[in-house]
């Protein structure tokens, strides 16, 4: 059994790998639209079964990133037709040449959704819940002062993740995932300073202590002033 649960792990990191391969390449257009890919091509550029091969596309399948046909193989689709708010899309995109437009454009769909899911927040969030808040929006803050850029992201996903988990808007809950994934790539790609500013970690305060408060206008208006120091933030971006 050890060897069989060895093998499923070593078989699901080279799905991973090839994925990753495959959607980087599609995502920042070195494989464009168009292209087309066959199986046996890709098991024998990439020295993999044809069951790895075939999951993985599978999940770009899905993703709308190409789409299959028997005897033409599996064509790349343009970036209109894919999955654009999944994480593992936003992950790509943010890893290759589009880097700059891809924060721009998910940086600008945080700041449509964010205030105004701080807004609902202070009008649903439960006692607890909003105690919670304030204690991660005060632990942020003292984190981003001591630099700690792998704490401070923690704390940081946990906190926008509860914003808009108690906004009282199940679709804005539904993209936590994609602010997930644009909070973690600034980290990841270089895009945060080593010590975040000052005013942005006191927003974030502010917006907690307002959603206790059940005050929605002065949360939107926070959470408003927090995003558009991440849109500023873009300004030094090619």
């Amino acid at each position: 059994m050890v060897v069989e649960r060895g093998s499923a792990q070593r078989a699901g990191g080279l799905h991973a790998r090839l994925l990753d391969d495959l959607g980087t390449a599609i995502a920042e257009g070195r494989t464009p639209a168009g292209s087309v890919l066959r199986i046996e091509d890709l098991e024998a550029r990439f020295c993999l079964s044809r069951t790895v091969v075939r999951e993985a596309v599978r999940v770009l399948e899905s993703l709308g990133m190409v789409t299959s046909r028997r005897r033409v193989g599996l064509t790349v689709q343009p970036s209109r037709c894919w999955s654009v708010y999944d994480p593992k899309v936003i992950r790509w995109r943010l890893a290759g040449s589009g880097r700059a437009d891809q924060l721009r454009s998910l940086t600008a769909l945080r700041s449509a959704v964010e205030p105004l899911a701080a807004s609902g927040a202070a009008t649903h969030i439960d006692p607890v819940h909003a105690d919670e808040l304030v204690d991660t929006a005060a632990a942020l803050e003292s984190t981003g002062r001591e630099g700690d850029l792998v704490a401070f992201l923690a704390l940081d996903l946990a906190f926008h993740r509860a914003v808009l988990a108690h906004s009282g808007n199940e679709m804005f809950a539904a993209l936590d995932g994609a602010v997930a994934a644009v909070l973690t790539g600034r980290t990841e790609h270089g895009l945060v300073p080593a010590n975040p500013e000052p005013r942005a970690l006191a927003l974030h305060v502010e917006v907690a202590r307002a959603v206790r408060a059940g005050e929605p206008v002065a949360a939107e208006a926070a959470m408003r002033a927090l995003t558009a120091e991440s849109t500023a933030g873009l300004d030094v971006l090619p």
